[in-house]
């Protein structure tokens, strides 16, 4: 594999598995509003995904597409951060999730805009748009129940302490190759970092929260190792695809 593929593996992953993170909140959500507008940013996270893993699969070249990498690869060979794959928990903690990932997504597709890989530059003017609004909607959110009553106060900065720490792993670009740079093709992510956390900062002090100075979290996505609940989440996701191999309908 190519670190082209690669590096276009790791965006499709991250977003895909944010995705199906999501989808968990449907029937959930605090309201009938929310479960629509989680769907919805499920939804286009999930147009992003398929788009970058069918590039990948081109790139590739070796026949396979977007159901084969989504469905039929394993564990140890999806690239995405650990911060999309854990579990949820409480509501604030998938709301500061959503801030974090979001706010990194913005900046990362405003600087792909630009690259050499002319498919990533189309997908990037596309998700750019939608990664705004999940943002948005974050920041909404983080002020209301930050900014709201005593409990939703303490539960909006515990969700922000939990997400916090996983949060430094997307600015680790040891995993993008110096020839993607050099071309133009990837973005370095540390490059992003000052102004996620100019944007987030401003959010958290915003809500009357507490910026965390927690340690980052000691990952591995990148590399291929997972936390324990990235299993059960690719068991669920791909548990159809896997179980009636080559179907339609």
């Amino acid at each position: 594999m190519t670190e082209h593929v690669r590096y276009v593996l790791a965006l499709a992953d991250d977003v895909l598995v944010a995705s199906q993170r999501l989808g968990g909140w449907i029937a959930r959500a605090p309201e009938l509003e929310e479960d629509v507008a989680l769907a919805n940013i499920g939804l286009d996270l999930l147009g992003q995904a398929r788009s970058l893993l069918t590039h990948a699969g081109a790139l590739e070249g070796e026949g396979r597409d977007e159901d084969a990498l989504a469905y039929f690869r394993d564990e140890r060979d999806f690239l995405n951060v650990h911060l999309v794959e854990r579990s949820h928990g409480d509501f604030a903690a998938t709301m500061a999730r959503l801030l974090l990932l979001s706010t990194y997504l913005h900046e990362l597709w405003t600087a792909l805009l630009t690259s050499t890989d002319d498919t990533l530059a189309a997908v990037a003017a596309k998700a750019v748009k939608e990664v705004d609004y999940h943002a948005d909607h974050a920041r909404m959110w983080v002020l209301r129940l930050g900014d709201g009553t005593e409990e939703s106060h303490r539960r909006m900065q515990a969700g922000l302490e939990a997400e916090w720490p996983y949060a430094e792993e997307l600015f680790d670009g040891s995993y993008v190759d110096a020839a993607l740079l050099e071309t133009g093709v990837a973005v370095d992510p540390s490059t992003l970092r000052e102004r996620w956390a100019g944007r987030v900062v401003a959010v958290v002090e915003e809500a009357t929260l507490t910026v965390p100075t927690s340690r980052p979290a000691v990952t591995g996505g990148r590399r291929g190792i997972h936390t324990e609940e990235m299993g059960y989440l690719l068991a669920e996701m791909q548990h159809l695809a896997r179980s009636h191999p080559g179907a339609s309908w």
